[in-house]
């Protein structure tokens, strides 16, 4: 089966940056794609960015758009989720998934459902 590991959460102040890793690993991996959500507490777990494994095309939800980038590493098997310009409305847990389903549209992407392997968490912290 396949793992993720999520890396690179933290503490930040407002403005500031951070740069998330997941790393995918197992006896076989293949995935349509790659992403990220996040969840705060008392709210629903939400779609922030993914991107395609085959094509590198990428996908955000339109309030990180410009703040965030998505990218990937083939060779590492290992996607990354870079954020600038942080606020404190970013905080929460973010949370890397794998899909093996083919998607090719935004909502397909930004479905939750549409996941079958997910990471374990990692907290992201921004300060006022």
């Amino acid at each position: 089966q396949v793992e993720l590991v999520e890396s690179g959460g933290g503490l930040v102040q407002a403005g500031g940056s951070l740069r998330l890793s997941c790393a995918a690993s197992g006896r076989t991996f293949s995935s349509y794609a790659m992403g990220w959500f996040r969840q705060a507490p008392g709210k629903e777990r939400e779609f922030v960015a993914a991107i395609s494994w085959r094509d590198g095309a990428t996908y955000y939800v339109n309030s990180v758009k410009g703040r965030f980038t998505i990218s990937r590493d083939n060779a590492k098997n290992t996607v990354y989720l870079q954020m600038n310009s942080l606020k404190p409305e970013d905080t929460a847990v973010y949370i890397c998934a794998a899909s093996n389903s083919y998607c090719s549209s935004y909502g397909c992407y930004a479905s939750r459902f549409r996941y079958d392997y997910w990471g374990q968490g990692t907290q992201v912290t921004v300060s006022s």
